[in-house]
């Protein structure tokens, strides 16, 4: 049922590139309330303490997923939009460099912490953001997605976790 309210938006954000839009199951209470319970489920039996979401769309499903499983949210931001000390982890794009940062007393050592965000594509942002939390003293319990897209093997970046992802193509 989810695979089928994801729409396909081609040429976006540039030509060549098939964008997997997860708006509709946003827009539909039953696949929204679905994507929280498989993930809270996965997670169920863990010992989480805080949620780590990735901006922007880690941020949606972040919060629902940790009432769930009785953690805190922390959301990790490009640079300059959190207002208290980061730390800061800088990494290799396709074509460039980006930055991620995380508030410095947002996880504590031994926290057990889920990572989550909406897309698995190569890997890059989730391993940064998992290398933030780690330097932190964080302990990464897993990484969940809603969407996997397995051809461009994120999950290579990702091997010393448990990754879960909903929806693969």
């Amino acid at each position: 049922m989810l695979k089928e309210l994801v729409r396909d938006i081609p040429d976006f954000p540039k030509k060549g590139i098939v964008f997997k839009d997860i708006t509709p199951l946003f827009l539909n209470p039953s696949s929204l309330k679905e994507i929280v319970s498989k993930i809270s489920d996965h997670y169920a039996n863990q010992k989480i303490d805080i949620l780590v979401g990735a901006e922007a769309r880690g941020f949606l499903i972040g919060p629902a997923v940790a009432i769930n499983l009785n953690a805190g949210f922390v959301p990790v931001r490009k640079p300059g939009k959190l207002p208290y000390e980061t730390a800061s982890t800088t990494y290799e794009l396709e074509y460039g460099t980006d930055t991620l940062e995380i508030h410095k007393d947002a996880v504590k050592a031994d926290d057990n912490v889920l990572m989550i965000d909406d897309l698995l594509a190569t890997g890059g942002t989730m391993a940064a953001s998992c290398k933030l939390v780690e330097s932190l003293g964080g302990k990464i319990t897993g990484c969940a997605f809603i969407i996997e897209l397995g051809f461009l093997n994120g999950r290579d970046l990702l091997s010393k976790y448990d990754v879960f992802s909903l929806i693969q193509y």
